[in-house]
């Protein structure tokens, strides 16, 4: 496993070793010791979820303000375009977004340490995003930074208006956000 560091510290795109040939593919998607040995990171999932959505699906920019979460994502079908934006006040670099296309044809991953804000736009005609968790989900302490907030700027690669749950279009600038230390 290969990890890429981001123009932002702490989330890093994991590049899997993916052995193929004439019948298909092989890789592991998780590994315990080859993750730290590429991270220098202990981590402990508690939690694995999947989603499938449609093209134009944007779902985020979600968080919890206790019990945050450390995710490590990736795509098995399609493609997105995955954003984490950093909470953290302490951090030179508060505020400020980085985006990773993650898809079937990369095999990549990517890992959102707890502090950030996360969020993704489908891009082809519908993707299957798994995702593992540091923390079991709470929706008591869930929020959501507004997709769109003109302050923090996300590039979105978008062709149309996105699909957005009630929950995303009720999200909140940086400004009104609970953050974190």
């Amino acid at each position: 496993m290969k990890a890429i560091p981001t123009a932002i510290a702490g989330p890093l795109i994991l590049e899997p070793k993916v052995f193929g040939d004439a019948r298909g593919f092989f890789m592991e998607s998780y590994n315990a010791r080859v993750f730290h040995e590429a991270t220098g990171l202990d981590v402990n999932f508690v939690q694995d979820n999947h989603s499938r959505s449609g093209k134009g699906v944007l779902r985020g920019l979600h968080y919890q303000i206790q019990q945050s979460q450390g995710k490590l994502v990736r795509v098995v079908r399609g493609s997105v375009f995955d954003v984490v934006v950093d909470l953290r006040r302490a951090s030179p670099t508060f505020g400020q977004w980085v985006g990773v296309e993650l898809s079937e044809e990369n095999n990549r991953q990517f890992w959102i340490p707890p502090g950030f804000a996360h969020g993704f736009l489908v891009t082809s005609d519908s993707a299957d995003f798994l995702y593992k968790t540091t923390d079991y989900y709470a929706p008591e302490h869930e929020r959501s930074l507004a997709w769109n907030d003109p302050d923090v700027g996300v590039a979105w690669p978008l062709d149309a208006a996105p699909l957005l749950s009630a929950k995303d279009v009720a999200g909140k600038p940086l400004g009104e956000c609970e953050t974190f230390p």
